[in-house]
Parts: C-alpha cells; sequence; structure tokens
C-alpha cells in the first residue's frame, strides 16, 4: 500500500495492479469522506421514513450536488438489492399511480403526469405483511403485468386483485383470486386490508419526506427505497452493514449515469 495524491492505492503483489480500496464500488471517485457515507447509510437504513436530500446536506455538511449524487447512489443500490427478490406466499396486488394531475389538463388515469406502479405485499403463515415490491409499469396492460410478475412473483404463488382487466393475464400462471371493489372504500374491503395500508404508509412516507421530487423520472429508485427499508424493518442491527454491502457489489454509478434513469432499475 502506498499514497497516490491524497488517495491510498493498493498494489497486487502477483501482476502489481493498482488500485484504490473503493475502485469498482458505489463509492468509486467520490470526493466524499467515508465516514460521511457510513453516516448517510446509517442515517438512511435507521431512520423509518428515509430522507430528503436536503436533510441529507445538514446531516453531513457538503453542498446539495453532492448529496444528491450520494443519496442517489445508496437508492439506486437498495433499487439492484430489492430486484433480486420475488415475493412468494400468499400476494396481494393493486394498481397504483404516483402523482396528481395538472391543472386544466387530462384527468383520471390518462394523466400524463402520473406514474403508473404495481403495489404487492407478500403474506406469511399468519397473515401478516412479510415484503412489499413496488414496481413501475408501462401501464396497466396484459404484456406489461406479464413482465411484472415473471421477475417480481415466485412460480405457482396464489395472487388476490381487484377487478382490474390487465390482472386478468396472472391467471395463466398462478392460481388467481379476483374480488371485484365496484367503487367500495378500502375499509369495506378487508381482504385487501394489508396491500392498502402498505400503500398508505408509502404515500405518507413519500410526502411526508420530500417536498417535491422528478417521479416521473426517478420514481422507481423512491419506490425500491421505500420497500428495501420496510422489508429489513425487524433487522435494524445489521441494516446499516446489509446496505454497505449492497453499495460495494452495486459498482460505480456516475452522475450523468444516474440522472439518465430510464436504465436505472
Amino acid at each position: 500500500m502506498f499514497r497516490k495524491g491524497a488517495r491510498k492505492t493498493f498494489q497486487c503483489s502477483a501482476c502489481r495492479y493498482q488500485c484504490s480500496l473503493t475502485a469498482g464500488t458505489l463509492f468509486q471517485n467520490s470526493h466524499v469522506p467515508l465516514r460521511l457515507w457510513f453516516l448517510a447509510m446509517y442515517l438512511l437504513s435507521q431512520t423509518k421514513t428515509g430522507l430528503s436530500t436536503l436533510e441529507l446536506t445538514r446531516h453531513l455538511g457538503i453542498r446539495y450536488p453532492a448529496a444528491w449524487r450520494l443519496h442517489h447512489k445508496l437508492m439506486q443500490a437498495m433499487c439492484k438489492r430489492e430486484a433480486r427478490y420475488r415475493l412468494d406466499g400468499a400476494v396481494q396486488i393493486d394498481d397504483a399511480y404516483l402523482g396528481g394531475e395538472h391543472p386544466g389538463g387530462k384527468a383520471g388515469r390518462g394523466s400524463p403526469n402520473k406514474v403508473p406502479f404495481v403495489a404487492a405485499v407478500s403474506l406469511d403463515e399468519r397473515q401478516h405483511p412479510r415484503h412489499a415490491r413496488f414496481s413501475v409499469v408501462p401501464g396497466f396492460t396484459h404484456a406489461a403485468i406479464r413482465a411484472w410478475a415473471d421477475t417480481a412473483l415466485a412460480p405457482g404463488c396464489p395472487v388476490l386483485s381487484d377487478g382490474l382487466p390487465a390482472f386478468r393475464s396472472l391467471a395463466d400462471t398462478h392460481p388467481h383470486q379476483v374480488v371485484v371493489a365496484a367503487g367500495r372504500k378500502p375499509r369495506d374491503l378487508p381482504v385487501f386490508a394489508w396491500v392498502n395500508t402498505v400503500l398508505g404508509h408509502l404515500k405518507t412516507q413519500l410526502s411526508g419526506t420530500y417536498h417535491a421530487f422528478k417521479f416521473r423520472k426517478y420514481a422507481q429508485r423512491y419506490l425500491s427505497a421505500v420497500a428495501w427499508r420496510f422489508n429489513r424493518r425487524f433487522d435494524l442491527k445489521s441494516v446499516s452493514q446489509r446496505l454497505l454491502i449492497a453499495a460495494v457489489s452495486t459498482g460505480p454509478r456516475p452522475e450523468r449515469w444516474l440522472r439518465a434513469a430510464e436504465e436505472s432499475c
């Protein structure tokens, strides 16, 4: 080990290849000290609702652009981690949207300011929520739901949904129970209690933590960050370490890649 400028550099004794400790990780080329990265990982993993980028600037004492890059890199690590797992057991699903309607614009589901996503929660043997998943989809079509199910659901797990026509495509690959809502309110549909509860927590977290964010562009990162914390809510002692492992295994993510967003998750 020797110093190359301000950084410590390590050299392989066999091939003499030289690299820094952070090479090939999410921390590569970052000018933020590792101790601040570790503090950010602790804060983002231990707070129930997460933190906004502006709040991170106050805790870390760094400028907003640096905090934005750090925040989105860690959310990307969460996003990639969540994409590895499929829901199993009994699964409740529902259609949902991020965003509202533009003043004077098209109303309802056709509003261009709304981002469609599927909310799903798996239940354990006691019918308690085990894992949640929030997945952005191009729309609620048969093809989009089939593609979502291929990556989000374990083969053959039973699925409960409302009467949305696109969900009917699940019957080809999963035992599928349909309960038609017919305009009834959530409290009148106890069979959907957990997916509605998880959706309520999601909306509370996003609205309570962020005044605004580009959900059209970065929706999947924010949704996956909420799911990542929810799915590890009973493992707070090791959750920061698990985020560190995710960050190391994610690989470099330069700002230009982060802002492209379309290929991010």
